[in-house]
């Protein structure tokens, strides 16, 4: 079997897409809990956490894909077996080095032939077309 890399082009437009998303879904979180009274703050923290940290790495490692990823029909797999998804703490570091490394991170699919970030190297994850 053949794997088709994902390229560069569809993997920044999954991640604007999945940024649009978590916006609408913290916002609406905020626009929920204003129908509460006393809503503990600690509450709030643990939804932010959720959402924004937490979001990207469960569905990689359960799913296998975002909700950005699904639209552009691409999949993060293991580098050695694209068919099991990531384990969820290398979910957890890929996203963590894609957060800080940010937009340098993405520019260096170019330059490998499994057009990996550095965050896929990092973690022995590839992007697959599905």
């Amino acid at each position: 079997m053949n794997s088709i890399y994902a390229n560069l082009q569809n993997r920044i437009k999954a991640a604007v897409i999945d940024s649009i998303l978590l916006i609408v879904m913290m916002y609406s979180i905020t626009e929920i809990l204003k129908f509460f009274n006393n809503v503990p703050s600690s509450l709030r923290m643990y939804l932010f956490i959720l959402f924004f940290f937490l979001y990207e790495p469960l569905m990689v490692s359960i799913l296998g894909f975002t909700a950005g990823h699904y639209y552009f029909d691409i999949k993060v797999k293991k580098e050695n077996n694209h068919i099991k998804n990531i384990a969820f703490p290398l979910a957890v570091l890929r996203f963590i080095l894609k957060f800080f490394l940010g937009w340098v991170s993405l520019l260096s699919v170019t330059g490998t032939v499994k057009k990996q970030a550095i965050h896929d190297k990092v973690v022995n994850s590839v992007v697959l077309n599905d």
